[in-house]
């Protein structure tokens, strides 16, 4: 971001937003955030990159019906085992080392290796090494929200959905 010729403005730029103003104008921030936030305006609720127990992950790009997340998997930590009715996933390594289980097959990915979760499928990421895990997950289906997870066993203390 380049601003050339302006005084006494605030630019702050964020993953999830890009706020220029005046400095005068600062105490009206939270008028702003109110007002998406009563709009239901998604960036007003939730962040790009969300932290979880087993670690975080980044929402880098999204359209209509796919999704491109960055997941980081903390050392000996995993996601819970679940499944979703509308998306399917595609996992792609890029630091570590991945322990997946895709139905009845549990099985090990090196950094560059992929994989495919179908619509449906029980599933579960585990990062079995001593440093953290990336991958590129891509989803795509018919519905992407964070509930349709349904989450049949979680070792932390997070509730079963229902099927």
């Amino acid at each position: 971001m380049v601003a050339l010729g302006t005084d006494n403005l605030l630019i702050i730029d964020t993953p999830d937003a890009v706020l220029v103003a005046h400095r005068d104008k600062a105490e009206q921030v939270k008028d702003v955030v109110t007002r998406l936030e009563q709009a239901q305006c998604t960036q007003a609720v939730t962040h790009r990159k969300v932290a979880r127990p087993w670690g975080w992950y980044d929402s880098i790009d999204r359209g209509e019906r796919f999704q491109v997340k960055r997941i980081g998997v903390k050392p000996g930590a995993s996601l819970s085992l679940q499944k979703h009715h509308h998306r399917a996933e595609h996992w792609v390594v890029v630091k570590g080392t991945a322990e997946v289980t895709c139905g009845e097959n549990t099985f090990l990915l090196s950094e560059n290796q992929s994989t495919y979760i179908p619509i449906g499928e029980v599933h579960r990421l585990r990062n079995p090494g001593v440093v953290e895990l990336e991958i590129v997950e891509i989803q795509s289906g018919s519905y992407l929200g964070e509930d349709d997870i349904v989450r049949l066993h979680d070792t932390y203390g997070r509730a079963p959905q229902q099927q």
